[in-house]
C-alpha cells in the first residue's frame, strides 16, 4: 500500500520500532479501552481497517464499527491458490483478452497483492506395489487372523514374467505395458532397505507430469506474465504444514511499513494458516480473484467464540484424536459462520503442527476461522524453519507492541468473547469418524459395536440396514492364487495421507513406529487391500526415511505413491476384480480407512460403502486387522501368540524423541532448496513471453472461458423459470462439483474425446481439468450420488420439463439456454459448497446455504434465495414442475424479502441473501468478474 501520511485519517497512530526504522499503525494509540477487550483475531481486522482507511472501500465509521463489534471490511492478501487456482488464473488470462479487445492495456489485469499459486497435483496411482509384493506369507499374521512370525520369502525367477502392475484409478483401464513392467523393480517387502526417493513415487510423478504438461505450461506462463505471482513448482507438495512455514510471513514488511499478514485462499484447508497466528479463511474462487485484483473482502463482523482448552493430553491420543474431539464439541455448539479463538493453559501443550491440524478442520465444524494467536511456542517453532533470528526479533517486537502476542497461561490477557466453550484435553481418546461423514465420531474401543449398529439400523447418515440373515454373509474369492473371503466390515482400502489434517510429523512418525513394531511382531497386511502412502510433500518422505520407519511402511504395503490428492478424491488404484466381484455378489458393506478429511459415501470407490477417517497409525492398525469389526482391547492373533494393539503402539515419549531427532532444521532448509530449484521437468518447460496467453483450441486442459464475451448486466427479474434440479438436504461439494476421476459414462468425456481423441485412461480428474470450463460445466451435478426428485433416483440426470425427457443435467441446461428459458434450483437445508458457472441458472431457492457457496453463487450473478423459517418445498407442496417468477426491484436492499409466484397460482415469500451493498452491486453486474472488468475499462 502507498500511504499519504499527511492525508491519512489515522496518521496520528503511526508508531515506530527498531530504532525508528520500521513504521506501523498502532491501535494502542487510540487510547480506547475497548481495544484491550477485543479478541486478537478482531484486532487484526481493526488494524487492517485503520491502515487501509481510504474513505471509499473502508471508512472511519468502519473502524468504529469494529470497536463496537458490528461490521468490518478486511483487505487481506491472497497467497494460497491451491487446486482452484487454475480456473482463477484462466479467468484472469481471459480478462486480459477481453480488455485488450477494447483497447485497454492487458497488463492492467494483474494481481495487486502477493499470490502464491501452488501447482496442485492431480495424482493418479498408475504404479503401485507389484501383486507379489504382499503375496501370502506362511509365517505372517494379521490382528486376530494369522500366525505371528515372518519368514524370509524368496521370489522365484519365473514369477517375474507373470507380474502385472496395479493400473490407474479408473476401473477398466488396460494394464501397464510390458515395458513399464520390465522397468519396474521387484520390491520384496522383507528387505528393509532405506530409500531416498521411492521408485513407485518417481514413476507416478513422471506419469503425472507428462499427463498434465498443458496445465504446467500454463502455470509457467503465469509465473512470467503476471506480477506478484509466486508459482510453487510440481513435486514440492501441497500447502500442508511443512510448506506453510515457507509461504507464511506472519507479518508483512513493505516500504519500511509493518503490518499483520492475512490470507484468503480457494482451498478448504486455507484455515490451517490460523495455527501460525495468521488470520486467514477460505473463500470462493470468484471472490479470491477479486482480492487478487485489489477488491476488499467484505464481511459482517462475526461473533468470536472463545475455546478454552484445559487439562492434560492423554498419552495415547494423537493430534487427530484431539482434532476430532474439538470438532465434535464445536459442531454441537452451533458456531456456523463464527470466528473461533483458542485460549487457556491447555493451548501451551499443543505444538504448532497440532494447532495447524486443529485449524485445518475448521470447515468441518462450520466456523470461518480457528485462530491461535502467536505465543512463545510459535516463535520457538519458527526458529527451526526458514525464519531468520532478525525477522523473529522484529516479528515478536511488533506483535507485542500492538498486543497480538499471547501468554496463554496468563488469564489477565484473556479478551472478552461472545461466548466461551471449555474443552478438557484429558477427555480425548482415540477416535475414528464415519462411516459417511467426518462429524460422526466413533470411539475406537466402541468401533465393533458401532459398526454392528450401522448394519442393524435403517438406512441413514450413519447406517446401511442389512437384514440379520445377510449380516453373516461371507464371500470367498481367489487373489494371487490364494483363497480369501470378504464379509461386512472387511477393509479393502487403507490410505495413509499426510497432506492436510495429518501433516503433523508426530502423527506420521507414530504410524511409522507402529509399522516397525508390527513387522517385528510378525504382522502383515492382506495383499488384496489397496494400501498407499501419500505424503503431502517430499519432506514427509525425508523424515520418515531419516527416522528409519519408511522401510517398515513399505513392508506392510504402504508404499509412497507420490505427492498429491489421490485416495481423498477417489483416485485410488482399482481393487482386484475378484474382490470387487465378491463385494457385489454379497452386497457387502466393504470399508475404506484413510487419514484424510473427506470420505463421503462412494467417494473412494463406488463399491466401498463405509469409509472411516482415522489417524495414520489407526489406518495401519485396521489394515493389519483386515476389518473394522474388531475390538483391539480383546482381539489377539492366532496360534497362541497374543498381539494386542497396545503391544505395538509407540509411547508419546518415543514419538517425541524420534521427532526431535528426525524433524530438524535441515528439513525446512531442504524445502527452501526444492522451492527455488524446482525440478528438471518444470525447468525445461517452454512458454510464451507474451502478455496474452496463446490459447490452443485443441487443448482439453486449458480453455478460454466464454464468460467475458457477454458483459451485460444482470436483468432485474426472473420470469417463467423452470426448475433444473429439485434437491433435498445436505447437498455437498461432491454432489455439486465432483473432484474425483472422470467417469467414462459422464458428459465431460465427450469434450475429451472430441478435442484430444483421448482414451479413458487419459481422462484424468476434474481437479486436473478445472482450467477447461467446458469440462467443469459438464461435470457440475455429475455425481452418481445426486438425488434429483424430478427423476426419483440417484444419478446425474434431470427431466426436461417441457418435453418430459430424462437427460444429463448439462444437456437439459443447454437446451433450456438455447430456448431462452431461465432456470432455478430448489433445495433443502445446508445447500452445498463448490464451484458454480453460469449455464442459465439464475437463482437457487433453499432452506439454508453453506456460507462459502452463497458467496460463490453471488460471484457468478446467481441470487441465493432462502425460504421463510419453517417453510420448504414440501410444506409449500411444490412439485418442481411449475414455472417460477421472481420480481427483483432496481433498488435492492440487503436481506430483502421477495415474493415468488408460480404458474399454478401459488405464491410464497423468500429472502434474498445479500449481506451488503457489495453483494448487490456484484449481482447487478452479472457477477464479480464482470464488475471488476468494467472497473478496469
Amino acid at each position: 500500500y502507498t500511504f499519504n501520511f499527511t492525508e491519512h485519517p489515522y496518521c496520528h497512530l503511526i508508531d515506530t520500532i527498531k530504532d525508528c526504522a520500521i513504521k506501523f499503525f498502532n491501535p494502542e494509540k487510540l487510547n480506547d479501552a475497548r481495544y484491550d477487550k477485543l479478541p486478537l483475531s478482531i484486532r487484526v481486522l481493526l488494524e487492517s481497517a485503520i491502515r487501509t482507511c481510504d474513505g471509499f472501500y473502508t471508512k472511519e465509521e468502519d473502524v468504529q464499527s469494529i470497536l463496537t463489534g458490528s461490521s468490518s471490511r478486511a483487505k487481506p492478501r491472497c497467497p494460497s491458490l491451491q487446486r482452484d487456482g487454475i480456473p482463477a488464473m484462466v479467468d484472469l488470462a481471459a480478462m486480459r483478452d477481453a480488455v485488450a479487445k477494447l483497447g485497454v492495456d492487458p497488463c492492467l489485469v494483474n494481481p495487486k497483492c502477493p499470490t502464491d499459486l501452488i501447482v496442485d497435483h492431480s495424482l493418479q496411482i498408475d504404479f503401485s506395489k507389484c501383486a507379489i509384493q504382499n503375496a501370502p506369507n506362511p509365517g505372517g499374521g494379521q490382528f486376530a487372523a494369522a500366525p505371528a512370525r515372518l519368514s524370509p520369502l524368496k521370489l522365484p525367477t519365473s514369477a517375474q514374467s507373470s507380474l502385472s502392475l496395479d493400473t490407474p484409478s479408473s476401473p477398466g483401464r488396460p494394464p501397464a505395458s510390458v515395458q513399464q513392467i520390465e522397468n519396474t523393480p521387484l520390491l520384496c517387502p522383507f528387505h528393509l532397505k532405506p530409500v531416498s526417493e521411492p521408485e513407485t513415487a518417481l514413476k507416478n510423478q513422471e506419469m503425472e507430469l507428462n499427463r498434465n504438461k498443458e496445465r504446467l505450461q500454463f502455470f509457467k506462463w503465469c509465473s512470467k506474465a503476471f506480477k506478484n505471482v509466486n508459482v510453487v513448482p510440481p513435486d514440492v507438495g501441497a500447502v500442508h504444514q511443512v510448506n506453510l512455514e515457507y509461504l507464511s510471513r506472519v507479518v508483512q514488511l513493505s516500504d519500511d511499513f509493518i503490518y499483520p499478514d492475512s490470507v484468503v485462499g480457494t482451498d478448504s484447508h486455507t484455515t490451517m494458516i490460523n495455527g501460525l497466528g495468521i488470520l486467514g479463511w477460505g473463500v470462493g474462487g470468484i471472490e479470491t480473484e477479486a482480492v487478487m485484483l485489489g477488491q476488499p473482502v467484505s464481511l459482517t463482523l462475526p461473533r468470536v467464540v472463545g475455546c478454552k482448552l484445559v487439562g492434560s493430553i492423554n498419552p495415547l491420543a494423537t493430534s487427530i484424536d484431539i482434532v476430532l474431539g474439538i470438532t465434535k464439541h464445536l459442531r454441537q455448539a452451533g458456531i456456523e459462520g463464527k470466528f473461533v479463538e483458542f485460549f487457556g493453559p491447555g493451548v501451551c501443550q499443543l505444538s504448532v503442527p497440532d494447532r495447524t491440524t486443529i485449524a485445518n478442520m475448521c470447515p468441518e465444524y462450520n466456523a470461518t476461522v480457528s485462530f491461535f494467536p502467536v505465543d512463545h511456542v510459535t516463535i520457538k517453532h519458527f526458529t527451526k524453519t526458514n525464519f531468520t533470528p532478525e525477522k523473529l526479533e522484529l516479528l515478536e517486537s511488533y506483535l507485542k507492541a500492538v498486543k497480538l502476542f499471547r501468554a496463554y497461561d496468563d488469564s489477565s490477557q484473556d479478551p472478552e468473547y461472545s461466548e466461551v466453550i471449555e474443552i478438557n484435553l484429558s477427555s480425548m481418546v482415540p477416535y475414528v469418524s464415519g462411516p459417511k461423514r467426518p462429524q460422526d465420531r466413533v470411539v475406537v474401543s466402541n468401533m465393533k459395536e458401532d459398526f454392528q449398529r450401522s448394519l442393524d439400523e435403517k438406512v441413514g447418515l450413519r447406517s446401511f440396514h442389512i437384514s440379520k440373515e445377510k449380516q453373516q454373509t461371507r464371500v470367498p474369492f481367489t487373489h494371487c492364487g490364494q483363497e480369501y473371503s470378504l464379509c461386512h466390515g472387511s477393509v479393502v482400502i487403507a490410505a495413509v495421507i499426510s497432506c492436510t489434517n495429518n501433516c503433523n510429523p508426530s502423527v506420521m512418525l507414530t504410524a511409522g513406529l507402529l509399522a516397525k513394531k508390527a513387522v517385528e511382531a510378525g504382522l502383515v497386511v492382506k495383499p488384496y487391500i489397496r494400501t498407499s502412502l501419500a505424503p503431502g510433500s517430499g519432506m514427509v518422505t525425508h523424515y520418515l526415511s531419516t527416522s528409519g520407519v519408511l522401510p517398515y511402511f513399505n513392508q506392510l504395503g504402504f508404499e509412497v505413491i507420490g505427492y498429491g490428492c489421490a485416495t481423498c478424491v477417489g483416485n485410488t488404484a482399482p481393487l482386484p476384480e475378484a474382490a470387487v466381484d465378491a463385494i457385489k455378489q454379497g452386497d457387502l458393506v466393504a470399508c475404506g480407512v484413510l487419514s484424510g478429511n473427506r470420505h463421503f459415501e462412494g467417494r473412494l470407490c463406488d463399491c466401498v460403502r463405509a469409509n472411516y477417517l482415522a489417524s495414520p497409525p489407526l489406518v495401519v492398525a485396521y489394515a493389519i486387522a483386515g476389518t473394522v469389526g474388531i475390538d483391539f482391547e480383546k482381539s489377539v492373533t492366532s496360534e497362541g501368540k497374543e498381539v494386542y494393539l497396545r503391544d505395538v503402539w509407540p509411547s508419546r515419549e518415543e514419538v517425541q524423541q524420534t521427532e526431535e531427532d528426525s524433524v530438524i532444521t535441515s528439513v525446512f532448509k531442504e524445502l527452501s532448496g526444492r522451492m527455488k530449484k524446482g525440478n528438471a521437468f518444470w525447468n525445461q518447460i517452454e512458454c510464451s513471453d507474451s502478455a496474452l496467453f496463446p490459447w490452443d483450441h485443441k487443448s482439453t486442459y486449458i480453455r478460454s472461458p466464454s464468460f467475458f464475451s457477454k458483459m451485460m448486466s444482470q436483468p432485474p427479474s426472473i420470469e417463467d423459470a423452470h426448475v433444473l434440479l429439485f434437491l433435498g438436504d445436505n447437498v455437498t461439494t461432491d454432489h455439486i462439483s465432483p473432484a474425483g476421476s472422470i467417469s467414462r459414462t459422464s458428459a465431460p468425456p465427450s469434450i475429451c474425446r472430441a478435442n484430444g481423441q483421448l482414451t479413458p485412461r487419459d481422462f484424468n480428474s476434474y481437479g486436473a481439468r478445472r482450467g477447461n470450463d467446458a469440462v467443469m460445466t459438464r461435470g457440475t451435478f455429475a455425481s452418481m450420488k445426486l438425488h434429483n426428485r424430478l427423476v426419483g433416483k440417484n444419478g446425474p440426470k434431470t427431466v426436461h420439463i417441457p418435453s418430459g425427457q430424462t437427460m444429463d443435467v448439462f444437456e437439459a441446461a443447454e437446451r433450456y439456454q438455447r430456448d431462452g428459458v431461465p432456470l432455478i434450483i430448489l433445495a433443502g437445508k445446508d445447500y452445498g459448497s463448490g464451484n458454480s458457472r453460469d449455464w442459465g441458472v439464475r437463482a437457487v431457492i433453499a432452506e439454508s446455504f453453506e456460507k462459502l457457496h452463497r458467496r460463490q453463487l453471488l460471484g457468478m450473478g446467481i441470487v441465493p434465495l432462502q425460504f421463510e423459517s419453517g417453510e420448504n418445498a414440501e410444506s409449500l407442496e411444490l412439485s418442481g414442475k411449475e414455472r417460477f417468477t421472481i420480481e427483483l426491484p432496481e433498488d435492492l436492499c440487503p436481506n430483502q424479502p421477495f415474493t415468488v409466484k408460480t404458474s399454478q397460482g401459488k405464491s410464497f415469500h423468500v429472502t434474498a441473501l445479500f449481506e451488503d451493498e457489495t453483494d448487490i452491486i456484484c449481482f447487478k453486474h452479472g457477477g464479480l468478474l464482470r464488475f471488476v472488468a468494467r472497473t478496469l475499462l
